[in-house]
């Protein structure tokens, strides 16, 4: 169990939410021992705000006062310190943070650990899918982070040049990451599912020059090759220059291309134990995450040393109460944006992490359950379609296993259900641990939204505006509105916005600044309900979240027009009781072809070759034509309305109505 720090004092906070009387529907309720030992009861008291709701005013209204406190009561170390908190002087699209500020994200997370003593502490622990495991303390990592530094500048990488992650799970991908971090490249971490093309578009955009894989993959028991996945991607990127692979599973026969690729014993292995941690500007990019829109190629989403730094300290600090006694878990993978800020925002804190190569289920419906309690974690997050699917084996395999080292619960993805969150709360938490549901995404790298562990919490709440986040919900005239459902907009910046999309700054003001000019748009549906708890209900764009995966319908329908048959394709996504979103194709085939079985499952793996199994479609339907604007758009929403049996709304724009009818009778 979590411990109380050397800092906590034995005055109270008079939190308003513990004092007045608890309503029918409040599930949770800290105690008076949870709140003295929060940190965030800590900078409370420092900053004489007694309420939840104060803290949330304060943040909120002035947020140069917050990110500056936050960031000094958290420890945040500089070369240099910043000489301004904030310079909006370019609009709040082009926020500039930490001005003349010198950082980098590794000296904060591992260099003092080492400076302060506490190099033998474990940093993280690695679960195979077979069941092996393995710690690195924190000497470990930063030696190994140092020699994937060092190889990286014999490999002739310099500052600002970009290098491509696409790995396993194993604990050399934490290194590849925080190596990178450690001398100013910049690091492009992608999903070790995806197939070549989504690799290669992502690795072509951002220019990488080395990319880091592995021989093969692990899951389910079963060893999958993944170097000619990442050997057919650098075939069509012609700026990667070198490739490093990890030999995760020792197959024979790798293929290889001499004077390119390297193994990692060899090009990591023998170089120094050290190697210098770069002075950075706070703004010099750390990393570029791809996230996927309605439309066109991938968003590259580009972060900053002092932006992720600052965000992901607040969050697993403040939200999570992460001490340096914690075992941190989060169900992820590192091309997600979760694992990136599990690394960071736990590694900052001095706490200990662990990374999983396997499945939640596999090769028993209690696997998840059995870490808890092997490795007495303390905080546990995982994604609600994770929830839905392990509940559905019956509470036996949970019962028998001792979960009562967690303190905290966590979540984020989608949207829960009642029932599945209940779940979660009563037989994970046993009715002691508070979910902290939060919600932000890729382009923020961190939550609009979070609950904080000294306030009650009723079910499915994410509770209210993340820490200096000023969020509100808009109506469609842009007036904020409560008691009904709207817009998810952010007033004023944050630290961790994305500094536009790599090489597409107008799709970026498009995206996020042009509903709401000066206010950014995230595109999620919320609600304030009448005590101010705040609710989420899923994307209002036609962004598909699969299993906590977002991806753009253009993508699903680009891995189908990859096949010969292939006229027309359009994408969708529909409720799905466990995965939370499931995706649905339409598909307009080329004279000649016929539709029938055979072909319909060829397309539907033609998309999990490009995109991995998770966004296997659940349908595929050949239909003769698609309902387009005059402009030639698809009406995917008016495609969804009509598939799920609803008023297919306004078709005012729609050039070819009658092709709604054939979406109705397709087989």
């Amino acid at each position: 169990m979590n411990q109380r720090t050397d800092e906590q004092v034995n005055a109270s906070v008079e939190s308003d939410a513990t004092l007045t009387a608890m309503k029918d529907d409040t599930i949770w309720k800290p105690t008076r021992e949870r709140i003295d030992r929060a940190n965030i009861t800590r900078f409370m008291r420092k900053h004489g705000i007694k309420t939840y709701d104060e803290l949330i005013r304060r943040s909120t209204a002035d947020i140069e006062w917050f990110w500056d406190a936050a960031l000094k009561d958290l420890d945040v170390r500089w070369f240099k310190p910043y000489e301004r908190v904030l310079d909006m002087s370019r609009g709040m699209e082009w926020a500039r943070w930490f001005v003349g500020g010198r950082i980098n994200i590794i000296a904060n997370c591992l260099d003092r650990h080492l400076l302060e003593g506490r190099g033998t502490r474990p940093a993280l622990t690695w679960i195979g899918d077979d069941g092996a495991t393995a710690t690195w303390t924190y000497d470990d990592l930063h030696r190994s982070a140092s020699q994937v530094a060092e190889c990286l500048k014999r490999l002739g990488i310099q500052k600002g040049d970009t290098v491509g992650i696409f790995m396993p799970m194993v604990p050399e991908i934490v290194a590849a990451f925080f190596g990178c971090l450690k001398i100013g490249a910049v690091a492009v971490p992608v999903f070790s599912a995806f197939g070549a093309p989504a690799l290669a578009t992502r690795l072509r955009d951002a220019e990488a020059k080395v990319l880091f894989t592995a021989d093969g993959v692990m899951r389910r028991g079963k060893k999958t090759p993944l170097k000619p996945e990442a050997d057919a991607a650098v075939a069509e990127v012609p700026s990667i220059r070198t490739v490093v692979v990890f030999n995760r599973l020792g197959l024979p026969d790798v293929p290889w291309k001499h004077g390119r690729d390297l193994w990692w014993d060899d090009a990591v292995g023998r170089q120094p134990n050290y190697s210098p941690t770069a002075e950075l500007e706070a703004e010099d990019t750390a990393m570029v995450i791809y996230t996927s829109g309605t439309t066109g190629k991938p968003k590259g989403t580009v972060h900053t040393h002092a932006g992720c730094l600052a965000q992901m300290a607040k969050e697993l600090g403040y939200c999570f109460d992460v001490k340096r006694d914690d075992v941190f878990f989060w169900l992820t993978d590192i091309g997600w944006m979760m694992g990136p800020w599990e690394m960071i925002g736990v590694t900052f804190h001095g706490a200990h992490f662990l990374i999983y190569e396997g499945a939640p289920n596999w090769p028993a419906p209690d696997r998840l359950w059995e870490i808890v309690e092997k490795h007495k974690v303390t905080t546990l997050g995982v994604s609600p379609t994770a929830i839905r699917l392990l509940k559905t084996v019956g509470d036996e395999w949970i019962t028998k296993h001792d979960l009562s080292t967690l303190y905290t619960l966590g979540s984020t993805g989608e949207p829960w259900d009642p029932e599945s969150y209940l779940w979660f709360f009563e037989k994970v938490g046993g009715r002691q641990c508070p979910i902290i549901n939060i919600s932000g995404g890729t382009e923020i790298v961190g939550c609009l939204l979070s609950p904080i562990p000294i306030t009650p919490l009723k079910a499915c709440t994410l509770r209210g505006p993340g820490l200096g986040m000023d969020v509100d919900v808009f109506d469609d005239t842009g007036k904020p509105i409560r008691g009904a459902i709207g817009h998810l907009v952010c007033k004023k910046p944050a630290p961790s916005m994305t500094k536009g999309f790599l090489k597409d700054s107008q799709r970026y003001l498009e995206t996020y600044f042009s509903r709401f000019p000066g206010v950014w748009y995230h595109g999620d549906w919320a609600k304030v309900d009448e005590d101010g708890y705040w609710f989420l209900y899923g994307r209002s764009d036609d962004t598909i979240k699969v299993a906590g995966k977002r991806v753009g319908p253009a993508e699903v329908e680009g891995a189908l027009f990859e096949h010969a048959a292939v006229a027309e394709a359009a994408a969708i996504g529909v409720p799905h009781e466990l995965k939370g979103e499931t995706v649905v194709c339409f598909v307009v085939l080329k004279p000649g072809r016929e539709p029938s079985e055979a072909l319909r499952e060829e397309l539907k793996e033609q998309v999990v070759k490009h995109l991995g199994k998770t966004l296997k479609p659940d349908v595929l339907k050949f239909v003769k034509m698609l309902p387009k604007t005059r402009s030639a758009k698809i009406v995917r929403g008016a495609i969804r309305r009509k598939y799920l049996g609803e008023t297919p709304g306004d078709l005012s724009s729609v050039e070819n109505p009658d092709a709604l009818e054939e979406i109705g009778r397709a087989e």
